[in-house]
């Protein structure tokens, strides 16, 4: 599902900041001078799991915020941002951008009154979901600054800010729930590209390449019956090599990482499908056969029953 909104010209700082908290993220805001608020501008389009903005204070303002259940990326179009998160100092201008991690306290100590950015919101789990299946290596972590002049990285920016663009001017086939779930793993594969450098994810040996097979015929049909053996056929390895792999690879064995793409498919079927839909069609249509093992599974993951979402 995609969504758009627009802001401009808010009556004070008090709806600037709630307006800015609801298409972004949640944040204490503190401006720096005698400025009002009247120069505001925040513009959003929504992709599912990733969410693209573009937020001007106009005006020297500071803003803190835990950044719950999503990794933001904050990229200066011009102006500059200087902002602290644990240990790490990062100052941002056009042709970098700041990474700010989920469920961490950010302050931006200095957004200028010039400083016009894009943002890019992505959700945690997917994200990690998402590094997994292209990295196939654990404990890579996303850094604290973003380079947006190599090409990747330019690449990136100029694939978000032609989608902010093109959405906020007209919905058309972006509204489509199937076009927006294409464009959202688009993003996010592309900032993982960005973000990573090649010689992080070089060296893994045999058991990256292994992995990655597997997960990818996982991805292409969740559905399947998969045995173990299948598993390990693709692989071209033994059952217990696979297993090992997963876990020193993905952090998890590949039968949890197909419930869990599976889960991820039902979900996704219930936030767009009626009223008139079952449950237990959705659940078989993505593999799942026994109910009571599935809604146990969904309710874990997603904290909510599958009735909650069907009816939301």
């Amino acid at each position: 599902m995609s969504t758009t909104s627009k802001l401009v010209c808010p009556g004070d700082w008090d709806e600037a900041s709630h307006v800015v908290s609801d298409v972004y993220f949640p944040h204490r805001l503190t401006p720096l001078s005698r400025e009002d608020a009247g120069n505001t501008v925040a513009e959003a389009v929504e992709l599912g799991p990733v969410k693209i903005t573009h937020i001007s204070w106009g005006a020297d303002v500071s803003i803190r915020s835990e950044h719950p259940g999503a990794y933001a990326v904050n990229v200066p179009l011009s102006g500059h941002l200087e902002s602290v998160t644990g240990k790490n100092e990062v100052s941002s201008v056009p042709g970098s951008g700041t990474i700010c991690p989920p469920d961490t306290t950010t302050l931006i100590t200095d957004w200028s009154k010039d400083c016009s950015i894009i943002g890019v919101r992505v959700d945690r789990d997917y994200l990690h979901r998402e590094m997994a299946r292209i990295l196939a290596r654990p404990g890579l972590r996303l850094p604290p600054q973003l380079d947006l002049t190599s090409e990747n990285g330019a690449s990136w920016l100029v694939l978000v800010r032609s989608l902010l663009d093109q959405m906020l001017r007209s919905g058309g086939v972006y509204a489509n729930p199937f076009v927006a779930e294409q464009l959202s793993g688009a993003v996010t594969t592309a900032l993982v590209l960005a973000a990573i450098p090649d010689d992080e994810t070089a060296g893994g040996g045999t058991r990256p390449r292994i992995v990655k097979r597997v997960i990818d015929e996982i991805h292409s049909d969740p559905a399947r019956a998969w045995t173990a053996a299948e598993m390990a056929e693709i692989a071209g390895v033994g059952i217990r090599r696979l297993q090992e792999g997963f876990q020193e690879y993905v952090g998890v064995s590949p039968r949890d990482y197909l419930l869990d793409v599976r889960l991820e498919r039902v979900h996704a079927d219930l936030l767009r499908a009626d009223t008139s839909a079952t449950i237990s069609d959705v659940a078989m249509r993505w593999g799942f056969t026994h109910t009571g093992r599935f809604a146990a599974a969904f309710r874990k993951k997603y904290g909510s029953a599958p009735s909650d979402v069907l009816r939301g």
